[in-house]
Protein backbone atom coordinates (compact mmCIF):
# COMPACT_ATOMS: atom_id res chain seq x y z
CA UNK A 1 0.00 0.00 0.00
CA UNK A 2 1.22 3.73 -0.96
CA UNK A 3 -1.59 5.38 0.15
CA UNK A 4 -5.53 5.48 0.28
CA UNK A 5 -7.13 8.98 -0.10
CA UNK A 6 -10.75 9.81 1.57
CA UNK A 7 -13.19 12.04 2.56
CA UNK A 8 -14.71 12.40 5.96
CA UNK A 9 -18.67 13.18 5.00
CA UNK A 10 -20.47 12.21 8.52
CA UNK A 11 -19.09 11.28 11.86
CA UNK A 12 -21.33 9.88 14.62
CA UNK A 13 -20.50 8.12 18.42
CA UNK A 14 -22.27 6.87 20.98
CA UNK A 15 -20.71 6.02 24.74
CA UNK A 16 -20.37 7.03 27.90
CA UNK A 17 -20.44 10.98 27.84
CA UNK A 18 -20.86 10.59 23.91
CA UNK A 19 -24.16 11.17 23.51
CA UNK A 20 -23.93 12.07 19.93
CA UNK A 21 -20.97 14.32 17.76
CA UNK A 22 -22.12 17.62 18.86
CA UNK A 23 -21.74 16.48 22.39
CA UNK A 24 -18.39 14.66 21.34
CA UNK A 25 -17.00 18.06 19.60
CA UNK A 26 -16.88 19.61 22.88
CA UNK A 27 -15.70 17.67 24.81
CA UNK A 28 -12.85 16.75 22.51
CA UNK A 29 -11.79 20.56 22.04
CA UNK A 30 -12.01 20.88 25.98
CA UNK A 31 -15.11 23.17 25.94
CA UNK A 32 -17.09 20.61 28.37
CA UNK A 33 -16.45 18.41 31.43
CA UNK A 34 -16.91 15.07 30.93
CA UNK A 35 -19.50 12.78 32.23
CA UNK A 36 -18.74 9.44 33.14
CA UNK A 37 -22.55 8.24 33.92
CA UNK A 38 -23.96 5.26 31.86
CA UNK A 39 -25.64 7.28 28.57
CA UNK A 40 -29.14 5.84 28.06
CA UNK A 41 -30.00 3.01 25.99
CA UNK A 42 -29.50 3.53 22.54
CA UNK A 43 -32.79 3.66 20.48
CA UNK A 44 -31.40 4.20 16.56
CA UNK A 45 -33.88 5.95 14.18
CA UNK A 46 -33.89 3.03 11.73
CA UNK A 47 -34.76 -0.24 13.85
CA UNK A 48 -38.30 -0.68 14.36
CA UNK A 49 -39.41 -0.93 17.61
CA UNK A 50 -39.80 -4.60 18.47
CA UNK A 51 -36.09 -5.02 16.68
CA UNK A 52 -34.37 -2.65 19.22
CA UNK A 53 -36.13 -4.14 22.34
CA UNK A 54 -34.53 -7.88 21.23
CA UNK A 55 -31.67 -6.42 19.49
CA UNK A 56 -28.50 -6.90 22.02
CA UNK A 57 -26.73 -3.82 23.07
CA UNK A 58 -23.73 -4.48 20.43
CA UNK A 59 -26.10 -3.58 17.62
CA UNK A 60 -27.93 -0.53 19.44
CA UNK A 61 -24.84 1.17 19.56
CA UNK A 62 -23.53 0.42 16.33
CA UNK A 63 -26.83 1.33 14.49
CA UNK A 64 -27.02 4.41 16.74
CA UNK A 65 -23.70 5.61 15.30
CA UNK A 66 -24.22 4.74 12.08
CA UNK A 67 -27.45 6.45 11.94
CA UNK A 68 -26.30 9.58 12.65
CA UNK A 69 -23.04 9.41 10.16
CA UNK A 70 -25.15 8.81 7.67
CA UNK A 71 -27.78 11.26 8.35
CA UNK A 72 -24.48 14.08 8.49
CA UNK A 73 -23.21 12.77 5.17
CA UNK A 74 -27.05 13.08 4.09
CA UNK A 75 -26.35 9.96 2.85
CA UNK A 76 -29.25 6.86 1.96
CA UNK A 77 -28.21 4.24 4.05
CA UNK A 78 -30.24 1.56 2.14
CA UNK A 79 -27.38 2.88 -0.60
CA UNK A 80 -24.03 2.77 1.29
CA UNK A 81 -22.00 -0.28 1.32
CA UNK A 82 -20.78 -0.57 4.94
CA UNK A 83 -17.96 -2.14 6.85
CA UNK A 84 -18.54 -3.08 10.71
CA UNK A 85 -15.73 -3.81 13.33
CA UNK A 86 -15.83 -5.38 16.63
CA UNK A 87 -13.30 -6.57 19.03
CA UNK A 88 -15.25 -9.74 19.59
CA UNK A 89 -18.55 -9.59 18.82
CA UNK A 90 -21.27 -9.87 21.73
CA UNK A 91 -19.76 -11.25 24.71
CA UNK A 92 -22.87 -10.97 26.70
CA UNK A 93 -24.14 -13.41 24.58
CA UNK A 94 -20.94 -15.70 23.98
CA UNK A 95 -21.30 -16.33 27.91
CA UNK A 96 -25.12 -17.10 27.44
CA UNK A 97 -24.46 -19.56 24.89
CA UNK A 98 -21.19 -21.31 26.91
CA UNK A 99 -23.09 -21.46 29.73
CA UNK A 100 -26.41 -22.72 28.59
CA UNK A 101 -24.77 -25.43 26.25
CA UNK A 102 -22.84 -26.39 29.38
CA UNK A 103 -25.74 -26.86 31.68
CA UNK A 104 -28.96 -27.06 29.53
CA UNK A 105 -28.41 -27.23 25.75
CA UNK A 106 -32.31 -27.99 24.87
CA UNK A 107 -32.94 -24.64 26.29
CA UNK A 108 -30.54 -22.66 24.00
CA UNK A 109 -33.24 -19.56 22.64
CA UNK A 110 -32.73 -19.08 19.01
CA UNK A 111 -32.82 -15.71 19.45
CA UNK A 112 -30.03 -15.72 21.48
CA UNK A 113 -28.32 -17.77 19.17
CA UNK A 114 -28.44 -15.71 15.76
CA UNK A 115 -27.58 -12.83 18.00
CA UNK A 116 -24.64 -14.67 18.47
CA UNK A 117 -22.52 -14.07 15.13
CA UNK A 118 -19.81 -11.94 14.26
CA UNK A 119 -22.11 -10.11 11.45
CA UNK A 120 -25.11 -9.53 13.45
CA UNK A 121 -25.10 -5.83 13.71
CA UNK A 122 -24.22 -5.16 10.30
CA UNK A 123 -26.89 -7.85 9.49
CA UNK A 124 -29.51 -6.07 11.43
CA UNK A 125 -28.30 -3.04 10.09
CA UNK A 126 -28.66 -3.64 6.13
CA UNK A 127 -32.33 -5.42 7.38
CA UNK A 128 -33.81 -2.55 8.83
CA UNK A 129 -32.31 0.00 6.37
CA UNK A 130 -33.26 -2.24 3.65
CA UNK A 131 -29.62 -2.30 2.18
CA UNK A 132 -28.76 -4.69 -0.45
CA UNK A 133 -25.24 -3.26 -0.77
CA UNK A 134 -21.95 -5.27 0.52
CA UNK A 135 -21.27 -5.59 3.71
CA UNK A 136 -18.77 -6.46 5.54
CA UNK A 137 -17.93 -7.39 8.99
CA UNK A 138 -14.09 -6.87 10.46
CA UNK A 139 -12.47 -8.39 13.50
CA UNK A 140 -9.02 -7.72 14.46
CA UNK A 141 -9.20 -7.60 18.54
CA UNK A 142 -8.13 -4.71 20.30
CA UNK A 143 -6.87 -3.09 16.75
CA UNK A 144 -10.47 -3.48 14.87
CA UNK A 145 -10.75 0.01 14.51
CA UNK A 146 -7.75 0.52 12.47
CA UNK A 147 -8.63 -2.80 10.76
CA UNK A 148 -12.55 -1.73 9.67
CA UNK A 149 -11.01 1.67 8.77
CA UNK A 150 -8.52 0.44 6.90
CA UNK A 151 -11.18 -2.18 5.02
CA UNK A 152 -13.90 1.02 4.30
CA UNK A 153 -10.87 3.24 3.04
CA UNK A 154 -9.45 0.89 -0.08
CA UNK A 155 -13.70 0.13 -0.63
CA UNK A 156 -14.13 3.67 -0.80
CA UNK A 157 -10.82 3.70 -3.78
CA UNK A 158 -11.86 0.89 -5.34
CA UNK A 159 -15.53 1.28 -5.64
CA UNK A 160 -15.21 5.24 -6.59
CA UNK A 161 -17.99 6.18 -3.88
CA UNK A 162 -18.82 6.41 -0.28
CA UNK A 163 -18.72 3.68 2.32
CA UNK A 164 -19.90 3.43 5.63
CA UNK A 165 -17.68 2.19 8.55
CA UNK A 166 -18.54 1.65 12.14
CA UNK A 167 -16.82 0.46 14.99
CA UNK A 168 -18.58 -1.19 18.27
CA UNK A 169 -18.35 -3.15 21.35
CA UNK A 170 -20.37 -3.54 24.18
CA UNK A 171 -19.41 -5.10 27.62
CA UNK A 172 -17.84 -7.89 28.53
CA UNK A 173 -19.78 -10.42 31.07
CA UNK A 174 -18.87 -13.45 33.03
CA UNK A 175 -15.57 -15.78 32.71
CA UNK A 176 -14.48 -13.72 29.45
CA UNK A 177 -14.78 -10.44 31.30
CA UNK A 178 -11.14 -11.08 32.86
CA UNK A 179 -9.76 -11.36 29.07
CA UNK A 180 -11.66 -9.08 27.48
CA UNK A 181 -11.07 -5.37 27.91
CA UNK A 182 -14.67 -4.46 27.59
CA UNK A 183 -16.63 -2.15 30.51
CA UNK A 184 -19.20 -0.17 28.86
CA UNK A 185 -20.53 0.21 25.39
CA UNK A 186 -19.19 2.42 22.60
CA UNK A 187 -19.67 3.01 18.82
CA UNK A 188 -18.08 5.03 16.35
CA UNK A 189 -19.34 5.95 13.08
CA UNK A 190 -17.77 7.22 9.69
CA UNK A 191 -18.84 7.82 6.01
CA UNK A 192 -16.13 8.07 4.12
CA UNK A 193 -16.07 9.30 0.34
CA UNK A 194 -13.78 9.42 -2.68
CA UNK A 195 -11.43 12.17 -2.53
CA UNK A 196 -13.47 14.10 -5.40
CA UNK A 197 -15.98 15.03 -2.15
CA UNK A 198 -16.51 17.67 0.14
CA UNK A 199 -15.22 16.89 3.86
CA UNK A 200 -11.91 16.16 5.70
CA UNK A 201 -9.26 14.59 3.96
CA UNK A 202 -8.08 11.60 5.38
CA UNK A 203 -4.71 10.38 3.84
CA UNK A 204 -4.01 6.53 4.75
CA UNK A 205 -0.38 4.78 4.83
CA UNK A 206 0.97 2.32 6.63
CA UNK A 207 3.16 3.08 9.54
CA UNK A 208 6.94 2.95 8.85
CA UNK A 209 7.91 2.20 12.45
CA UNK A 210 7.55 0.54 15.72
CA UNK A 211 5.73 3.93 17.62
CA UNK A 212 2.38 3.20 19.41
CA UNK A 213 -0.74 3.99 18.75
CA UNK A 214 -1.76 7.85 19.60
CA UNK A 215 -3.78 8.08 22.40
CA UNK A 216 -5.87 11.51 24.20
CA UNK A 217 -3.71 12.84 26.52
CA UNK A 218 -6.82 13.78 28.86
CA UNK A 219 -7.97 11.52 31.59
CA UNK A 220 -11.42 10.42 30.69
CA UNK A 221 -10.32 9.73 26.72
CA UNK A 222 -7.18 7.48 28.47
CA UNK A 223 -9.91 6.08 31.08
CA UNK A 224 -12.67 5.13 28.19
CA UNK A 225 -9.72 3.67 25.93
CA UNK A 226 -9.23 1.34 29.16
CA UNK A 227 -12.85 0.32 28.97
CA UNK A 228 -13.58 -0.08 25.11
CA UNK A 229 -11.01 -0.81 22.47
CA UNK A 230 -13.48 0.82 20.09
CA UNK A 231 -12.41 3.94 21.84
CA UNK A 232 -9.18 3.84 19.92
CA UNK A 233 -10.92 5.94 17.34
CA UNK A 234 -10.65 8.58 19.90
CA UNK A 235 -7.70 10.21 18.72
CA UNK A 236 -8.62 10.28 15.30
CA UNK A 237 -11.95 12.11 16.28
CA UNK A 238 -10.16 14.46 18.10
CA UNK A 239 -9.08 15.77 14.88
CA UNK A 240 -11.51 15.92 13.13
CA UNK A 241 -13.39 17.87 16.13
CA UNK A 242 -10.73 20.44 16.22
CA UNK A 243 -10.05 20.90 12.88
CA UNK A 244 -6.48 21.26 13.03
CA UNK A 245 -4.12 19.35 10.43
CA UNK A 246 -2.26 16.77 12.21
CA UNK A 247 -1.12 12.86 12.11
CA UNK A 248 -2.69 10.02 14.25
CA UNK A 249 -1.29 6.31 14.24
CA UNK A 250 -4.03 3.94 15.06
CA UNK A 251 -3.18 -0.09 15.21
CA UNK A 252 -4.38 -1.95 12.17
CA UNK A 253 -3.50 -5.34 13.24
CA UNK A 254 -0.79 -7.64 14.36
CA UNK A 255 2.39 -6.01 13.47
CA UNK A 256 0.80 -3.40 11.52
CA UNK A 257 -0.77 0.48 11.65
CA UNK A 258 -2.42 3.23 9.94
CA UNK A 259 -0.43 6.58 10.00
CA UNK A 260 -3.68 8.89 9.07
CA UNK A 261 -2.84 12.01 7.49
CA UNK A 262 -5.76 14.58 8.79
CA UNK A 263 -6.16 17.73 6.38
CA UNK A 264 -9.10 20.33 7.00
Amino acid sequence: MSELVVRVAGIGIYGPGLTGWPVAVELLRGERAFDAAPPPKPAPVHLPAAERRRAPDTVLYAAQAAAEACAMAQAEPAQLPCVFSSTQGDIAITDYMCATLASTPRELSPTKFHNSVHNAAVGYWSIATGCRAPSTAVSAWTDSVGAGLFEAAVQVVEGGAPVLFAAYDAAAVGPLRSAVPLDCGFALALVLAPDSTPGTRLTLRAATDAAPKDTLAVDWARRLHAQNACADGLALLHALATGAARRVRVGAGSHFALQIEVTP
